[in-house]
């Protein structure tokens, strides 16, 4: 398959089609719950993660705080 022949020929569609031909390629991905491995630097920080969420269950936001607090920011 050439790769960029394909490419070139997808430039072409409209962006609605386009959208619609990534939507197909990522639903495709998802249904092979295909996943890359996580690197040790990855690993260490989602157990760093589950540790700290582990000791302090309460210390946690909802995403309408966090939303507010950004918005807040700005």
């Amino acid at each position: 398959m050439d790769i960029t022949a394909t490419l070139n020929e997808i430039a072409t569609l409209s962006v609605e089609d386009r959208i619609r031909i990534v939507q197909a390629i990522w639903d495709s991905i998802a249904a092979e719950q295909v996943y890359p491995d996580l690197t040790d630097a990855q690993k260490r920080e989602l157990d760093r993660r589950t540790a700290d969420y582990d000791s302090n269950p309460d210390n946690v936001l909802t995403w309408e705080e966090i939303k507010a607090s950004i918005k807040g920011q700005q």
